[in-house]
């Protein structure tokens, strides 16, 4: 089975690779070291990342922040081999991840959840109470037409948000918050859409942010995974949101809504076109295991070439 799943997240890296493409050739104009081979790296990146995986029963410590208790079914990728799994594919990991949540028993095979932790400080939530959903999502529009110009810069194709998988929401008493847009290729008539289902933990000093990226056709199904890895994270004794101290703690310099329409966009970028092809890989790869078993694979690479 490990090997099955190997080749699957293999296939489905080399082609997010060559989705992401422009960026690789961009950072390879003027190379600092000897050029790395990005299909070795991705071969290299996916077999760390299985090799490290930590699968149910588990508790996965978040910093000094959070437990994160792994339900059955999850597999759970530490931070430094997220870390490389990301630039593999060409997606700069940021300081703030946390590491990746796949499906244990077949990786990649539609979606993955990148888990963040944002110390902000603490964000108030009382533009919750009132926020328009249709003014947040003209606001997500702008920021990511802004936020197209480093995309471009960096040799991302741009993007666009359709609208709402799901609308803004917010539960005062857990203190979560869930939503989604659709997005796709600027200008692209194309029905292929990605996905990003984000959902957020409020706390004391910040908040963690699980995105669950996938395609548009497998969403209605992915929910449920989704809010079941929300409401596996706790937080620690005295880094709850409740714990707050008004005359001693950071407040955050943004409100609830910017988690959806600010800050929301630049993270919104370079996840969004990955969820494109989350589906027509993971139709390759089970055509590839077909090829596979039946001595075919030479036919196989073939045809891909």
């Amino acid at each position: 089975m490990r090997e099955s799943c190997g080749v699957t997240v293999r296939l489905l890296l080399f082609v997010l690779c060559f989705a992401l493409a422009p960026s690789l050739a961009t950072a390879q104009q003027a190379p600092k070291s000897p050029p790395v081979d990005p299909a070795k790296e991705l071969d290299a990146a996916a077999d760390a990342a299985l090799a490290a995986m930590r699968t149910w029963p588990t508790d996965v410590r978040l910093r000094d922040q959070a437990v994160l208790r792994l339900p059955a079914g999850y597999g759970y990728i530490p931070v430094a081999q997220s870390q490389r799994l990301l630039r593999a594919t060409g997606n700069p990991p940021g300081s703030d991840l946390e590491g990746m949540v796949i499906d244990s028993a077949r990786p990649f095979a539609g979606w993955f959840v990148v888990i963040r932790h944002v110390p902000s400080g603490y964000v108030k939530d009382d533009d919750a109470r009132d926020w328009n959903a249709d003014e947040l999502l003209s606001s997500l529009r702008e920021g990511t037409e802004e936020a197209n110009k480093e995309r471009r810069s960096r040799g991302f194709p741009e993007i666009e948000v359709v609208g709402w998988v799901e609308r803004p929401a917010y539960d005062a008493r857990t203190y979560r918050l869930v939503w989604s847009a659709e997005t796709r290729g600027k200008g692209s008539a194309s029905t292929e859409r990605g996905v990003n289902y984000n959902t957020y933990a409020l706390g004391r000093e910040g908040y963690f942010s699980l995105n669950l990226v996938t395609d548009r056709t497998l969403i209605g199904g992915l929910k449920p995974r989704a809010a079941e890895l929300l409401a596996a994270l706790a937080y620690n004794e005295g880094k709850r949101y409740q714990d707050f101290n008004a005359s001693t703690d950071r407040v955050a310099e943004f409100g609830l809504a910017a988690l959806v329409a600010g800050a929301a966009a630049k993270k919104l970028g370079l996840f969004a076109l990955i969820g494109v092809f989350l589906v027509k890989v993971w139709k390759i790869a089970v055509f590839a295991l077909i090829a596979i078993a039946a001595g075919g694979l030479k036919l196989f690479r073939r045809k891909s070439a």
